[in-house]
């Protein structure tokens, strides 16, 4: 009952156009004031609390770090190295948008950041050389859905914050799925530019290919200053975001010199003012756990669940469902807030992975991305090519299902995520 009055509370609040995180907020206070005897103390200190994880540090470094990238040329220089290495396949510049968007989200942990940076470039582009608006819209909305799944990724964080599961591990469990998705969107896209016959570059010389490799190096090594700096040990997590902001800084200014000193306040306030948005959420969605947990839903649902005979794989197909449509009506971070710590317990009861589990869970935020009504990526992906949100969500039909089935196979194959770090020996 009382899981009854929360959730009819909440989909009021936010069918009212209040945001999420207020939404959220004013749930549990009126719940707690009125069903409760919890006093107005614990409110307070659990609002500090819930901030006060040293992960949740990483979130504002990593949205630095994206920031300063896509204001300091590196994914213009990106593309041009994956247009050199894929352009002279069927829709080639189709194709190097999708390797450059894997490469950009590896350095930006950002779906919309990793939409605006290549997409701004790479449509125009795509038009001018004769590919229809809609071909690339489609690619670029859903191809920037890799920025949460390629780590660094900041939706994994969230997930961490929310089920204590290790972020390196998630980290590492996220690379051969975002390689994969990559690939399973670079075939939609080259089988679909083969048979409209869409255009495609000359093949570039070894000499144009490796002078485009030296321009995105200092790009590129992001990837293994993250990456390398997590695996061996060298700095957690979170250090490496405060590495990744420092590095993206020293080269968007110093080293490509795109960004002026001038230009850094207003990088860094723009970077402030959407950390802000999002420790907000986070604080609110951590405060609406507390709530669930003080009532002891998640254990109830648990107990349900199992004593109802529903097995492992029911039980990830319900969740498939759930998540899919929360993606309709929120966006990940309040989703992986609100949901994880109520699936969690059951996930682990049935004996399902915890990294395993956020990979799902990252992965069903990818296709709520990428779909209307609350799709950031098609908003982002909108300003950019001036398509209306329902031309748009036709325009991404293919990809779409492509990332839906992709998302059915990595429900039931676990291999898939826990391979690397089990290999490396994080698990």
């Amino acid at each position: 009952m009382s899981a009854l009055i929360i959730f009819a509370l909440l989909l009021v609040l936010m069918l009212t156009g209040m945001p999420i995180s207020i939404s959220l907020g004013l749930t549990v206070l009126t719940f707690l004031f009125t069903m409760t005897e919890v006093p107005i103390e614990a409110v307070a200190l659990k609002l500090f609390t819930g901030i006060e994880k040293f992960e949740i540090m990483a979130i504002p470094f990593f949205i630095l770090a994206g920031n300063f990238l896509t204001h300091g040329g590196v994914a213009r220089r990106m593309i041009k190295f994956a247009s050199s290495m894929v352009g002279h396949w069927h829709g080639g510049l189709g194709l190097a948008g999708v390797l450059a968007c894997a490469l950009f989200a590896a350095v930006s942990g950002s779906s919309p950041a990793t939409v605006v940076a290549i997409g701004s470039i790479l449509l125009p582009a795509m038009v001018k050389q004769g590919f229809p608006n809609s071909f690339g819209a489609g690619v670029i909305t859903t191809s920037g859905a890799l920025g949460i799944l390629i780590p660094p990724s900041i939706v994994m964080v969230m997930y961490s914050v929310a089920t204590n599961t290790s972020v390196g591990q998630l980290f590492m469990a996220g690379v051969i799925p975002g390689l994969m998705l990559a690939g399973f969107l670079g075939f939609t896209t080259w089988w679909r530019a083969r048979k409209f016959g869409y255009p495609r570059l000359a093949k570039a010389s070894l000499a144009q290919r490796l002078q485009a490799f030296r321009e995105s190096i200092w790009g590129l090594l992001l990837i293994v200053v993250v990456i390398g700096g997590i695996y061996t040990g060298i700095f957690t997590p979170t250090e490496a975001a405060a590495m990744s902001a420092v590095y993206a800084f020293i080269v968007a200014v110093f080293v490509y010199k795109d960004l002026t000193l001038k230009q850094v306040p207003k990088v860094l306030l723009d970077s402030a003012s959407m950390s802000a948005m999002l420790l907000y959420i986070i604080t609110n969605a951590v405060l609406f756990s507390f709530l669930m947990t003080s009532e002891g839903i998640p254990q109830a649902m648990a107990s349900w669940l199992i004593d109802a005979g529903l097995g492992p794989v029911a039980f990830l197909l319900a969740v498939n469902v759930i998540l899919l449509l929360a993606g309709n009506v929120m966006e990940p971070s309040s989703i992986v807030l609100i949901f994880a710590p109520i699936l969690f317990p059951v996930a682990t009861a049935l004996g399902i992975d915890p990294v395993h589990f956020g990979i799902l869970i990252v992965v069903n935020m990818e296709v709520g991305m990428c779909h209307p009504p609350v799709g950031l990526n098609l908003y982002v992906a909108s300003g950019i090519t001036k398509m209306g949100i329902t031309e748009l969500t036709v325009a991404v039909w293919p990809w779409l299902l492509t990332m839906l089935a992709f998302l059915a196979l990595v429900t039931y194959v676990p291999t898939i995520s826990l391979w690397l770090p089990r290999t490396l020996g994080m698990m």
